[in-house]
């Protein structure tokens, strides 16, 4: 594997070169071009807003800035994921005729799809800016746990980079593989705290008498624990709407263990990803 890395280094300009490439085709014939990248989340966060706030009539603090915090991360694992399984699919006459490491095609999109996820950020602390100027910048939203996003951005990168290499791989032989992967993402989505919170399946399960450790267990999907830290990292923490007649509870404090079994997950997706990729890609050429 060292041996793999150093190769993919000595091509880094191509890589470079490949995620410029994947950035100008997304927003080929654009008059706004790049600026879809922000437009976007604003968008995004004036439909939360209009719905869960005005409709649903959701009283938890922050609710908007907390829903968009997890939702930004998991669409951008779900487009960079998406993305890359169809990567060397679509690059298999160049892949038979000219050599390059091939993991750079499924690099590429992850890559691409995380300058947009960085921008989208962006956006989102614009925003919570403005909602801090007009309360008069009383209770500042940017707290200590901002600190912590790096990390988190590296445990988000590292679990989508393996699944994007995994699923590149196997979906050059198995075309199934990116229908059951869209599928599985979009079950996902839902399966995930992030038009909710972690709060609400604490207490659905404490409520039905169900044993505690099935929270541990639904946390136990990666994506849901990102989620869960998303939001207590980049929003301060208050009251949350539990539901269920329940109203308003104190939100749970941050379980460091999960996290911590995810952080091992995403590290050993991405070193179990890279493996495979690495094994399987001198196959490719065997695709007809």
């Amino acid at each position: 594997m060292r041996e793999n890395l150093r190769e993919l280094w000595r091509y880094r300009e191509l890589l470079f070169a490949m995620v410029e490439r994947e950035i100008r085709i997304r927003y080929k014939n654009s008059v706004l071009g790049f600026f879809w990248s922000l437009i976007n989340p604003l968008v995004t966060m004036l439909v939360l807003w209009l719905v869960f706030k005005f409709f649903l009539r959701n009283s938890t603090e922050n609710f908007t800035p907390n829903v968009l915090a997890a939702y930004l991360p998991f669409m951008f694992v779900q487009l960079a994921v998406l993305d890359s399984s169809q990567s060397v699919l679509v690059s298999l006459q160049v892949v038979k005729k000219v050599y390059f490491p091939r993991e750079i095609l499924p690099l590429a999109g992850v890559i691409a799809n995380f300058v947009h996820y960085l921008l989208a950020l962006v956006v989102f602390f614009l925003y919570m800016f403005v909602v801090w100027a007009s309360t008069g910048f009383q209770d500042s939203p940017f707290t200590w746990r901002i600190a912590f996003l790096p990390i988190l951005l590296i445990v988000t990168v590292s679990l989508t980079t393996g699944l994007a290499l995994i699923v590149s791989a196997l979906n050059v032989f198995y075309e199934d593989v990116k229908y059951a992967i869209s599928i599985l993402l979009y079950l996902l989505f839902f399966l995930t705290p992030v038009m909710y919170f972690s709060e609400n399946v604490y207490y659905s399960i404490k409520n039905a008498g169900l044993p505690p450790v099935l929270y541990d267990i639904y946390h136990l999907n990666p994506l849901a624990t990102l989620a869960t830290t998303y939001k207590k990292v980049l929003v301060p923490p208050g009251p949350v709407d539990a539901g269920g007649g329940l109203g308003l509870v104190q939100p749970l404090p941050m379980n460091w263990g999960l996290f911590g079994v995810t952080f091992l997950v995403s590290v050993g997706l991405l070193a179990g990803g890279y493996a495979l990729f690495n094994r399987l890609k001198w196959r490719f050429v065997e695709r007809p």
